[in-house]
């Protein structure tokens, strides 16, 4: 009997030491949970018709901010992206590296109608040609979301 409970001790402790891949994120802004985070693909329906909503949803990046990270530009699964920025320019995301990780992001969403102005800024932080941010003329109606934290997974360690 000794023997069996020596081994299971062994066996137990072998299995507690066993190697486990490590998910290295980095956070940005407020602590948030990446519990039960929704994909960006529902940001429409979970919208719906209210002003505005606390979401925390996922993706993946696909372009941030080159001058300062004050913002970037998440997929969905089917390849539609959303602008994400973040509460009173409180924290940036890196400006380089960041492309196509998985991110989980907590804020709020809201429908707004973005001026012109504002959307030639984010063409020319894009680096868009002078030519391409003057053919913005007209204002775009859209679900703005404003991330209050963020979580970016390395590539190797996606959740």
């Amino acid at each position: 009997m000794k023997q069996l409970l020596s081994l299971l001790l062994i066996i137990t402790m072998m299995a507690a030491c066993q190697n486990r891949p490590t998910v290295i994120a980095n956070t940005y802004g407020e602590a948030i949970t990446t519990d039960g985070a929704l994909s960006l693909a529902n940001l429409n329906v979970e919208v719906g018709d209210k002003d505005s909503v606390i979401l925390t949803l996922k993706g993946t990046i696909e372009k941030t901010c080159a001058n300062k990270g004050c913002w970037m530009t998440v997929q969905d699964e089917n390849g539609v992206a959303t602008r994400i920025t973040f509460k009173d320019y409180g924290f940036f995301v890196p400006t380089e590296g960041a492309d196509g990780k998985e991110v989980i992001f907590s804020g709020v969403a809201r429908r707004k109608v973005t001026d012109v102005a504002t959307l030639r800024h984010f063409a020319e932080d894009d680096g868009k040609t002078e030519a391409e941010i003057n053919a913005i003329t007209e204002p775009k109606q859209e679900i703005e979301f404003v991330a209050t934290g963020v979580v970016i997974y390395d590539k190797d360690t996606k959740k």
